[in-house]
């Protein structure tokens, strides 16, 4: 059964029943929608792109924040036939137009707080024929048509477009070590299997509640939502995080599920240490399991986890887009002895670790690690070179260096890639090499990632200044005011930048001589 019929099915089931909760606590907002009110949106959605000359299999936009209209209007793109391009909320005004431009993307769906960026490159979207805005009218641009209007230009009823496992459903934009954004190929089948996979690993029921906390945008979001929607179970959207917001949303909501990144379980952990939080001011019975994912976990915080919270299920899981989201790896909760490990082959997933040569490698030696299963993606979209390297024999390459011990349990060793993992989120070294490197006074300049408690990795940057200039901290630091912020280095270190013989920078020397200390993100 598709996702989309999955959604049919629940507003036939349960169609007065909360479906999704919208949690606002900065502006004391809260908003609901049944599963009725859901699927009737996703048709209106559906309709009114049909309306306006979509059809199956061409591309819609959707650059949004976390709301309550995200996923109606996600299914009602999938129900045209149409694909569904999910952006960042994080990507500047050149990588939205470039993902635009690959997609050939024919209406862009965004929400108010993206007018600035896409005012900058609207008339360069030569394939884009309707823009439609989701946010308050007085913010609306001109050129782009109200969301509320598009709604009561589509009827209610399914749109009965036949679609099957094998057809395309999204292109999900991830990146490569260059930072150039590659377009994730998913199919329905591919999403469909993610609802199967998040099932048999946490076991959903009708009574669950999952907390859905990072942005929808990312595949990992959405499929662990996928467990509660294979059984109709309630969601609850949280727009904005501090341990007081997410304790206050589990306390009231009755939420059991939360699915976090490790800052956050951090912080909460700081805040009840310090007293700022205390537990006995919340409702947490009903709060069954807590699983982490998007970056390495450090083991102290999941022992600290379970002494203040000794009841709680723990899994830590391991996915890629490119594999339609987490999953691939998991824990298990039931291997707390594990803990540290990524885990072992998700449901109907295979795994083996390799050399250079595709060889597998003897247990408990370093190689690559490759997945096969039913969610790896059809390809790189309009990327045959980046396909061909990254799958080979339905294998896919994840890129990630592991070993498996003598339990079977995979652990991670290091990225083959340089990608920097912080706070959850995927950094590209060369990106802000690049950046750094038109500086006048800079001569030459590594972005590796140092070891955070907090954020799993900040960006640091080896400056290697020009002979004969100065160039201070603080002078960076303003130069860098052009980066988006989650981008900019935290740690400046000046120092000369290692490079092998052939020129290439190396990576892995300049962590041992410059990333030794650990450092509080």
């Amino acid at each position: 059964m598709l996702i989309i019929e999955m959604l049919a099915r629940n507003s036939l089931l349960y169609g007065s029943e909360i479906a999704l909760v919208e949690r606002e606590p900065a502006k004391a907002n809260r908003r609901v929608i049944t599963w009725k009110m859901f699927d009737d949106q996703a048709n209106q959605v559906a309709n009114a792109l049909l309306n306006h000359g979509i059809t199956k299999g061409d591309r819609v936009v959707l650059l949004m924040r976390n709301c309550l209209e995200w996923l109606p209007i996600y299914f009602g793109i999938l129900r045209t036939g149409s694909w569904a391009v999910p952006l960042s909320f994080r990507f500047d005004a050149e990588t939205i137009q470039r993902c635009t431009e690959i997609a050939e993307a024919k209406i862009l769906i965004f929400g108010e707080e993206f007018v600035n960026q896409i005012n900058v490159i609207k008339d360069n979207l030569s394939t884009v024929t309707r823009f439609v805005f989701v946010g308050h009218e007085e913010l609306r641009p001109c050129y782009a048509a109200p969301y509320d209007a598009m709604l009561v230009s589509g009827n209610s009823e399914s749109p009965q477009i036949e679609i099957d496992g094998s057809d395309s459903a999204a292109l999900y934009f991830t990146s490569g070590t260059t930072g150039n954004p590659k377009a994730a190929h998913i199919t329905h089948g591919n999403l469909e299997f993610a609802c199967h996979v998040e099932s048999r690993h946490h076991h959903q029921s009708h009574d669950d509640n999952f907390l859905c906390i990072p942005p929808l945008y990312h595949t990992g979001a959405k499929m662990h939502w996928f467990g509660n929607l294979l059984v109709g179970a309630r969601a609850v959207l949280l727009k904005g995080v501090t341990p007081k917001w997410i304790l206050e949303a589990v306390s009231e909501e009755k939420v059991t599920i939360t699915w976090l990144f490790v800052p956050w379980a951090i912080d909460i952990l700081l805040a009840l240490e310090k007293e700022e939080l205390r537990l006995a001011n919340y409702d947490l019975s009903h709060w069954r399991l807590m699983h982490i994912g998007a970056q390495p976990v450090p083991p102290s915080l999941i022992t600290e986890w379970k002494r203040v919270f000794p009841g709680h299920q723990y899994d830590t899981n391991y996915g890629l887009t490119e594999a339609t989201g987490p999953g691939c790896v998991h824990l298990g909760m039931e291997n707390m002895h594990k803990v540290g490990a990524i885990g072992l082959p998700g449901f109907g997933w295979e795994t083996r670790i390799i050399d250079e040569t595709s060889k597998l490698v003897s247990p408990g030696d370093i190689g690559e690690l490759a997945v096969r299963g039913p969610g790896v993606m059809r390809e790189y979209y309009k990327n045959s070179q980046a396909t061909k390297e990254a799958l080979q024999d339905g294998w896919l390459l994840t890129g990630d260096m592991a070993r498996e011990d003598e339990d079977g349990f995979i652990w991670l060793a290091d990225r083959k890639k340089d990608v920097i993992i912080t706070g959850g989120e995927n950094i590209y070294p060369v990106e802000i090499e690049d950046f750094l490197q038109s500086h006048p006074k800079i001569k030459d300049v590594a972005v590796i990632g140092l070891p955070s408690p907090r954020m799993g990795e900040i960006v640091a940057a080896v400056v290697q200044v020009k002979p004969g200039q100065e160039l201070s901290e603080h002078e960076i630091d303003d130069f860098c005011k052009n980066l988006p912020k989650y981008k900019r280095p935290r740690t400046i270190i000046f120092g000369a930048v290692p490079r092998n013989s052939t020129g290439k920078i190396e990576k892995r020397k300049a962590r041992r001589l410059y990333g030794g200390e650990t450092i509080d993100g």
